[in-house]
Parts: C-alpha cells; structure tokens; sequence
C-alpha cells in the first residue's frame, strides 16, 4: 500500500494523467482484497470526496477536449473556406450548423481570434466574434472586446459580412452598446460610420445601422461627422422604425450643428410620414419641429400639410400643449411674457431634454425684435436697441448685434466711440463665380431628383399592391 502513497497533483480533475493513472489504479485495485475502502482512501486524500466526483470529472474533461477538438475543428475549415465564393457559401452552411458550439465558451472563442485573419476570414471571424458578444462581460473587461470588433469592421472583408448582413448587424449594435455602457460614445463613431459604407450597396440605402451611428455622434457630441451621412440623398429603406430614428436623430445633429434649416426638413419627415398608430419618436419630433421652427422662422404654424396622416393630425397636438402655448406667447412678441412662461413651464421643458432648445428660443426672441428694428431704421444707438428690445444694457445689446452680424442675419457696422449700430443692405449681389456655381450645382442636383422621382412614380404605377387600392 505504501507504495502506491507517491505525491500527486492537488488538483486532480484538471490533470489528465493523474486521472489515467487513477484509472488504471482503480482498475488493478477493484480486483484486490478491501478494494473499496482502498479507493476511498485515494480519493480523499486528493480531495475528491466520492467515485461519482471523480467519474463527473473525467466527463467535464472529456467535453472539454471534445469542444477543444470541434473548436479546432472549426478554426480549420474557417482556413480552408474563405478563398472563393463557393467556399464560402460552403463555409456559411457549417457555420450555421455550429451555432451550439459557438455559444459554449467564452474564453475558448476569444482565445481562437487570433488565429484568423479578420480581412481574409471575415465571415467565420464575425461568427465567432457576434458570439463573444452574447456572453457577459464585466465592465472592466469590456476593453478587450472592443478592441477586436472596431478592428473586425475596419479591416473585414465587404463581399464576406454581406452574407451574414444579420451577424454584422448585430455585432454593430452590441458595439454600440458597449461603448455607451463605458460612457465613451466617441469610441464608436469612426467604426460606426465605417460599418454604414461597408453595409450599404449604395449611398441611397438606409440601413439599420444609420440611426445608432447619429445616436452616438449626438451622445459624443460629433455633430459635423454626423453631417456625413445626412447629406446622402436615400430612397431606400427596409424598417419604417429606421427612418423615424434615423430623421429624429438627424434633426438632433443639425440642431447640435446649427443648422436649423436641415433639421426642419428631418423632422418635418417624421411627424408627416404615414403611421397607423402614434408613436413616441413622432411626439418627440413634434416638439422640437415647434422649437426649431421659432428659433429659425420666427413663427409655427399649427396647421398640418394634407399629407399627414389623420394619427398625426388628431393626436400630435394632444402631447405637446406646452409647446404650442410657448409658440402663443413667443407670437405676442413681449420677452418677458415669454420668460415667465418658461420658468413656469421649465420642470417640463427639463424633463423633456428640450429646456436648452427652449433658452434658444428666447434668445432668439430678442434677435427677432433686433431684426424689426433694421426694417426702420438707419442709425441707433446700444441704448436704443438694448431699451427696445428690454435687453440689461448696451453691452449686452451689443453682444447679440455681433452674434447676429456673425451668423448673417443682418449686416451693420458698430462705432465703438459714440456706440452707434449703422445697419447695411445685404452686400451679396448674386453674381460671383461662387454664387454661380452654387446655384449651377442645385439646379444639378434637382435635375438628378426630379429623374428619380419620375422613375419612382413608374415603378409605383405598376406596383400590384397600389393598383389594387386605386
């Protein structure tokens, strides 16, 4: 017996030839006098408290090398597959069917990552990287996922995720999501937008992906690289959801950029486009289609084009009477009447994530009464201006005059010695080389939409599912 007392791993279960050599053990000791209380003997002294543990052991260790085995089983024919078209489609059908596999371990499908090439196996490296992401991930650890999937969707290949459109799709957002969990949105943006080109088969696709490329331009504050796709021309678009989103965050981004023309256009989509029932994106956009339309235009018009649908018509307004009341008193033209308004109003506005459009507003007020003033007058002084508009002081005053002459809302001149305000004529005479080719390139560019829009029309006219309505 004392021979068979030699040291062995304290961890048995994890060392397989401890386990084949207590295999053999139990198999020469199940023939030997008092073999049981032999066995039992071994066992705890390894700290296996029963036969049933260690045959449990032998089980895990088997499954284990049995996933290693398919896993490099997997890895082989991602090698083999990934060179032509047939391959891959052949490479596709085996992926689908390994779906079991692929959510069995975490570390084992990480740690596989490196022995692909995300340009030349792209499609079976974004299955197993889509499965990396269903599992939990400490927020700690989330770096190390990261890592990987914004170098995936730089450098995979386009022909290979399209087949998998589903998988890229998924990845992306949960991408998304993880970059928004670790409150660094701005991680995102460039991977994002770089995913939007390599899914789309034209700039005049809509993808899914649009609206969580512009959500986290909006959460890092990259207005100008949210322009990029906004100034795409789209026709086509697969979920009605997407282009809601896509049109409400888009207004987001051109409100963040100033440019309150654009972001009237976006959400003026959303609030006219067909809908059965009502939603909260539409509700949204409404209230800040009203903001917008005060800082930009001065005025809002409750009135719906005949296009809306009857929803929006009945409905919209019914969610956003605070909106419309501001609207009533920004029309009276009285400043403080406005302001009181809003401080009553502002527990409102704040819930709404709307409070900092609606101080815009209210400045805007004060430009618009500015603006009044250049329609009478020559000459007038900060004083005047600052009287008449009830602004604190000439410095304030003259402050907004800048901010205006800055923008291009009016044209004037400040003499700092008399604080005198001379307002001008717009100096744009409309026949500069580059007035003319903006206007030579807009004529284009309606040309180009007005073909399209005929080539629509025909297509609808012979759409089964219209003819039938008509």
């Amino acid at each position: 017996m004392a021979t068979n007392n030699s040291p062995l791993p304290s961890r048995p279960q994890k060392n397989p030839n401890f386990i084949l050599s207590l295999h053999k053990l139990l198999q020469a000791q199940l023939k030997a006098p008092q073999p049981v209380a032999h066995i039992k003997e071994v066992l705890n002294t390894r700290g296996i408290r029963s036969y049933h543990q260690f045959i449990s052991g032998i089980g895990e260790r088997k499954e284990m090398n049995l996933n290693m085995n398919s896993m490099e089983s997997l890895l082989a024919q991602i090698q083999a597959l990934s060179s032509t078209a047939s391959d891959q489609a052949q490479l596709h059908n085996f992926l689908k069917q390994s779906e079991e596999l692929l959510h069995s371990d975490f570390s084992l499908l990480f740690s596989s990552l490196p022995q692909l090439d995300p340009s030349q196996h792209s499609l079976g490296f974004l299955y197993i990287l889509e499965a990396c992401t269903t599992f939990p991930v400490a927020k700690e650890q989330i770096n190390e996922l990261l890592v990987p999937i914004a170098k995936f969707i730089n450098l995979c290949d386009v022909e290979q995720i399209r087949m998998a459109p589903d998988k890229f799709i998924t990845l992306c957002k949960r991408f998304k999501d993880l970059v928004i969990s670790l409150e660094a949105p701005i991680r995102g943006v460039a991977s994002m937008l770089t995913a939007i080109r390599k899914l789309q088969s034209s700039s005049e696709q809509l993808t899914t992906l649009h609206a969580d490329f512009l959500l986290l331009c909006i959460l890092a504050k990259c207005y100008k690289t949210g322009i990029s796709v906004l100034e795409d021309d789209i026709y086509e678009t697969d979920q009605p959801r997407d282009y809601f989103l896509y049109c409400y965050y888009g207004g987001m981004v051109c409100i963040g950029q100033k440019q309150f023309l654009k972001a009237l256009e976006l959400l003026h989509n959303v609030v006219t486009a067909p809908m059965s029932t009502l939603n909260a994106i539409a509700i949204e956009a409404y209230k800040k289609y009203i903001l917008v339309s005060l800082i930009h235009l001065g005025q809002f018009s409750t009135s719906f084009p005949k296009y809306t649908s009857s929803v929006a018509q009945r409905n919209l307004k019914n969610y956003c009477q605070p909106y419309l009341e501001l609207s009533n008193s920004y029309g009276t033209g009285k400043i403080s009447e406005l302001e009181t308004f809003v401080q009553t109003n502002q527990e409102k506005f704040e819930t709404d994530n709307n409070l900092g459009l609606v101080m815009q507003v209210v400045s805007s007020m004060y430009k618009r009464n500015i603006q009044r003033l250049t329609q009478t007058y020559l000459t007038l002084s900060l004083q005047d201006i600052a009287n008449t508009v009830q602004l604190r002081g000439p410095k304030e005053a003259e402050m907004h005059v800048l901010q205006m002459i800055e923008d291009g809302q009016i044209y004037a001149t400040i003499n700092q010695k008399d604080g005198m305000v001379r307002f001008l004529e717009d100096p744009e005479q409309y026949k500069t080389c580059g007035m003319i080719e903006h206007i030579d390139s807009s004529i284009k560019r309606l040309m180009v939409l007005s073909k399209k829009l005929t080539s629509m029309d025909e297509l609808m006219s012979c759409d089964p599912m219209y003819l039938g309505k008509v």
